[in-house]
């Protein structure tokens, strides 16, 4: 079986073979033809996670070993199934759940596996991913029909589309003149901004360091966009808002976007902090119980939730953001992740086989 595999931390990736499963169960063998390209995948690549002064989260410790293979956003056919498996190899194209749990607590009986604390997600953990010719998946009822939506974009609703949908329903509904915030337009802070409008939101405020983002930004709905690129960030983003805003959706995540998000929410706003690129933020205890906030995690989403997001772009025309295609090799993968890392990739990035 043919992988791109990183074999140390900050090592590149590399094509290499590895044994070729014997499948058991429903587990199916996926013959990958999208594949895409997630920052998170520029940190397990880098071997850590930025925890501020606790230090950092390292890949080993998280239960990863080496040789990886990353990859979450997984498009591709079904080239072998388990013995108990009802689908069965053919030309159908389906999208890959990644976010696969223990199977037997709580969360994972509740299906919330993104939950579960022994999660075995494809591409992060112990089980291999996207980044190769074919994945294991442990069973089939983690492969949603891609239906006719293109492959491409398919392939990013497993992680960016599934993220920004799970965390824009943790702020909805909201009232038609209250501003609902995003920080950060990249790939995945673009599709909130379209999952925004597309679930009827009015007034949606992008934050970036991007003019060319920002613009992206205004054509999938953004109604206020600010530059935090300035000496005063708060202050000139309650400028550019005219008021404070009822909650905040942070795809950055790091020391100054949460100090910005929680400075400019209004009483009983809520900031929801999806963003992995680290560092830590303070703020007044007394303050957080005076304004009534409420700040909440999200990590990636549900089965459920991923379905119904198929189903929702099968039946809204929903944008699609810029996506770059490039083929599948070690090569490609490496350039991909050294744009993400240096903050030039515009949209999503798949590989194609």
């Amino acid at each position: 079986m043919q992988v791109f595999a990183v074999s140390a931390p900050g090592a590149p990736a590399e094509e290499i073979t590895l044994p070729k499963p014997e499948l058991q169960g429903k587990e199916v063998l996926i013959r990958v033809t999208h594949s895409g390209v997630c920052h998170s995948d520029v940190h397990l690549q880098e071997g850590a996670f930025d925890l501020g002064s606790a230090g950092e989260l390292t890949f080993a410790a998280m239960g990863g070993k080496y040789p990886a293979v990353f990859g979450h956003e997984i498009v591709g056919t079904i080239a072998a199934a388990g013995p108990e498996a009802t689908l069965q190899p053919g030309d159908t194209q389906y999208i890959v759940f990644p976010w696969i749990g223990c199977g037997e607590c709580q969360a994972c009986q509740e299906d919330r596996e993104n939950y579960c604390p022994r999660g075995r997600n494809l591409g992060t953990m112990d089980i291999h991913g996207g980044f190769a010719r074919e994945v294991l998946v442990p069973d089939e009822k983690y492969l949603i029909e891609l239906g006719d939506l293109d492959p491409a974009w398919g392939a990013t609703l497993a992680c960016s589309g599934v993220t920004s949908y799970s965390a824009v329903n943790k702020v909805l509904p909201r009232g038609e003149e209250d501003i609902v915030t995003v920080i950060g337009a990249g790939g995945v802070g673009l599709m909130a901004v379209a999952m925004l409008k597309a679930l009827g939101h009015k007034q949606i405020a992008v934050v970036d360091v991007s003019d060319e983002n920002l613009e992206s930004a205004k054509g999938l709905g953004a109604t206020i966009t600010f530059n935090s690129n300035v000496e005063n960030p708060l202050e000139g983003f309650l400028a550019a808002t005219g008021k404070k805003v009822a909650a905040v959706i942070d795809f950055v995540n790091n020391a100054g976007t949460s100090s910005l998000a929680l400075g400019s929410l209004q009483k009983g706003g809520k900031l929801v902090s999806v963003g992995l690129f680290g560092g830590e933020h303070t703020y007044p205890t007394a303050l957080l119980a005076l304004q009534v906030f409420t700040i909440e995690g999200n990590f990636v989403g549900s089965l459920p939730e991923l379905k119904a997001l198929v189903e929702l772009a099968k039946t809204k025309d929903l944008p699609v953001l810029p996506i770059t295609e490039r083929p599948l090799d070690a090569d490609n993968l490496n350039e991909a992740l050294q744009d993400l890392a240096a903050g030039k990739s515009r949209g999503r990035t798949v590989l194609t086989a």
